[in-house]
């Protein structure tokens, strides 16, 4: 399969999924580690990819939604944005109500 095709399906099969730099209990860069707490604080399970075990993920992610950076937070298949987004959404509540409907359902 595609890279483009397999990154396409892991976004549209999971309500909530993030593009990161290791893995949620052993993150590899300090803005994947806010980032996978911020949206584990959030109360939901969520999916993720280790960029850095999927080299071809990590070559071609950004041409999928035009985003340079690790890590890419995707909800109902809509990019939401990196680190910094991802904090500021945490920190003023937008975050967890984004989490919390997306896996309501």
């Amino acid at each position: 399969m595609d890279v483009m095709e397999r990154i396409k399906q892991a976004i549209e099969g999971n309500d909530v999924i993030l593009f990161m730099k290791g893995t949620p209990e052993f993150p590899q860069c300090g803005f994947s580690s806010r980032a996978s707490q911020a949206v584990a604080a959030c109360g939901s399970e969520f999916a993720y990819v280790n960029v850095l075990a999927e080299p071809e993920v990590r070559e071609n992610l950004h041409r999928y939604a035009d985003w340079p950076t690790f890590p890419q937070l995707y909800i109902n298949g809509e990019l939401v944005g990196g680190c910094d987004i991802i904090m500021e959404l945490y920190e003023n509540g937008e975050l967890k109500k984004m989490v919390e409907e997306a896996t309501a359902s």
